[in-house]
């Protein structure tokens, strides 16, 4: 039996979740077709735009993300905290940023309600939209939707585009969101599409790069690393970026045994801090893949998110 979306998301379990997406058709949702020669690789740029862009609007964070040949990746950071900031305004300009605005909703700013019924139906509706822009369903509803429309006129076809549901993996703890995010930007790699992060196109690791090679020290649309001494404020990413771009550099150089370039023996200090030996990290990346769960992390954080659900079993992958 299919588990209810709402059990499996839920912010204030973990606020760090892996998602994935499939194409259904035997044609590429990008890439090169070789039974027809037509290539589709400027999809890419259509998901990874379209995912930045929404991302700008609801209050969830892209932490990684890779568009690949008949699917993607992105592992989401949802800020809950800041949907509930927000003022009905900003609600608003959030959310008919990208919908048509109702009327009653344009008599709201325009300041002409003549009733207490209407400024009620404005505030039910109103809260309906900020409860939308921290979920996560809502976000790759649209997501895959805008991508469906798209590429349905240019294949001239109509049909289902995607699988019927996006599979998702909550996150329970620091080890799990460091492994999931290493292991979604490692893709391109692992599918001998790109040799080095630096040249794994549409990742958002090479987003980070770029920006460092500009001098900035954040990415537009992605959320921030905040360092380790924020590790238990869920405002962003608890790592250094540093630390993080040298562990995505060692796992791929140990999954890719003949990729280019000498591998210092030292370890990175994240994974000290963490308490992960780089073999455990290795495994992890590749267990992530051939087991999937939708649950990771430690023993102790997998009892907390039982005890919270009100669940006596959860299937997961278990991180020690």
């Amino acid at each position: 039996m299919t588990t209810a979306r709402s059990q499996l998301i839920c912010p204030n379990v973990t606020p760090y979740y892996h998602c994935v997406s499939r194409c259904v058709r035997r044609s590429f949702l990008c890439g090169k077709d070789n039974s027809t020669g037509k290539s589709y690789e400027h999809r890419r740029a259509w998901v990874e735009q379209r995912m930045l862009t929404l991302s700008s609007v609801y209050c969830i964070r892209i932490c990684s993300y890779a568009i690949m040949s008949n699917h993607y990746h992105l592992v989401a950071f949802v800020d809950k905290e800041a949907a509930l900031a927000l003022s009905d305004l900003e609600v608003v300009e959030r959310w008919c940023s990208e919908h048509q605005t109702p009327v009653i909703i344009q008599r709201w700013l325009a300041n002409q309600l003549k009733s207490k019924a209407e400024s009620h139906t404005c505030k039910q509706l109103i809260e309906t939209w900020r409860h939308r822009l921290y979920s996560l369903s809502w976000f790759m509803r649209e997501l895959n939707y805008d991508i469906a429309v798209q590429a349905n006129k240019e294949d001239q076809c109509t049909g289902r585009f995607w699988e019927g549901r996006f599979k998702s993996q909550a996150l329970l703890d620091e080890k799990a969101l460091l492994t999931a995010m290493a292991y979604v930007d490692l893709n391109p790699i692992r599918a001998k599409m790109a040799d080095s992060p630096e040249k794994s196109d549409h990742t958002s690791v090479k987003a980070r790069l770029n920006s460092l090679e500009r001098g900035e020290t954040t990415t537009p649309s992605l959320a921030n690393f905040m360092g380790y001494e924020h590790h238990d404020k869920h405002h962003g990413i608890p790592f250094r970026l540093m630390d993080y771009i040298e562990l995505v550099d060692w796992v791929g150089r140990q999954i890719r045994q003949d990729k280019r370039g000498y591998i210092d023996n030292s370890m990175p200090a994240i994974l000290e801090r963490l308490s992960l030996p780089q073999q455990e990290c290795l495994t992890l990346c590749t267990e992530l893949a051939k087991k999937p769960r939708a649950w990771v992390g430690s023993t102790k954080e997998l009892y907390n998110a039982k005890a919270k659900l009100g669940k006596k079993r959860m299937v997961a992958l278990l991180i020690s």
